[in-house]
């Protein structure tokens, strides 16, 4: 088909109007019409392969893993690169903590805590962990009060709520950070986690001839009144998969030194019966800027209640 045809029929589809249209969404959806058929006309798409992709979308869907997908193409990423720009542009001071993805399994409503909390509240054999670290802005000032959300996956890769198997938020918290700015935590070390091997993404990606796994990893919102809201999640060191996440989340700054501690004085003084492991890692936010877009993707979320 040539372009002229396509332009044309295009042209015919967009000017189809019986009442005025939302202007945004129409000329999405024209271009996006345009593409598609670009796309079918360049490659020779078949009937039976585009019925088969509407067919892949619908098992998307039903599989709730379109944000699954999203990460795994690397579009949530984008939408963190062109944020970088725009902040860049608008002269957002420099030296915050870099921002990666938030991934599909963020659970809204976590117990809250002021200074330092316990995680773990289901039984769980594994390394044990010490987190902690100091909020910040740019100039070095602690902000009190600020709010840490940490959320990871257990020892299994799985994560609460969506893991029926575990209490509704376990390995799931909001710390308010103390007067100098400080938060702590005790959990344990988490494991990376794949795709379903059985789902549609993962079936997409072995079409693509890539895999699905995630290093091990822990997720932060980091939030204080009057600055920009940070969404990052730092990475395990020494993960096989640490710098071949099918997420493509892992940044520069984000994969902190992670100490283990075996000697029996060390597991004396933190009051624990078996190895543990330490990690530090503090969070700088630049302040608030009018008319920059926000940080806190409005999208669908879990709630518990």
């Amino acid at each position: 088909m040539h372009k002229k045809q396509i332009e044309e029929l295009a042209v015919r589809i967009s000017g189809t109007q019986s009442k005025p249209a939302d202007a945004r969404v129409k000329a999405i959806v024209d271009r996006l019409l345009v593409d598609i058929f670009t796309v079918i006309d360049d490659f020779d798409v078949t009937p039976e392969e585009f019925w088969s992709a509407l067919s892949y979308l619908t098992e998307l869907g039903q599989s709730n893993e379109y944000a699954l997908l999203a990460a795994g193409l690397g579009i949530e990423h984008y939408f963190d690169i062109r944020l970088d720009e725009k902040e860049a542009a608008a002269g957002i001071e420099t030296g915050g903590t870099p921002r990666t993805i938030e991934g599909p399994l963020y659970v809204g409503g976590a117990p809250v805590s002021t200074g330092e909390a316990r995680l773990d509240d289901d039984p769980d054999v594994g390394e044990i962990l010490f987190m902690e670290g100091q909020v910040t802005d740019t100039a070095g000032r602690p902000l009190a009060g600020a709010t840490v959300e940490v959320w990871h996956a257990n020892t299994k890769g799985n994560y609460s709520f969506f893991d029926k198997s575990q209490s509704p938020f376990n390995l799931r918290r909001t710390i308010k950070t103390d007067a100098e700015g400080r938060y702590r935590f005790r959990s344990i070390m988490p494991s990376g986690y794949g795709c379903p091997p059985t789902g549609p993404t993962q079936h997409l990606l072995d079409r693509l001839g890539r895999h699905g796994q995630r290093p091990a990893h822990i997720h932060f919102m980091v939030s204080a009144d009057g600055y920009r809201q940070l969404t990052t999640q730092i990475n395990i060191e020494g993960d096989a998969y640490l710098h071949d996440d099918f997420a493509f989340a892992t940044r520069d700054g984000l994969i902190p030194a992670v100490t283990h501690h075996t000697d029996p004085s060390a597991l004396k003084d933190r009051g624990v019966n078996g190895p543990f492991a330490t990690i530090t890692f503090d969070f700088t936010l630049p302040h608030a800027v009018a008319g920059v877009p926000a940080t806190l993707i409005d999208r669908p979320r879990a709630q518990v209640g």
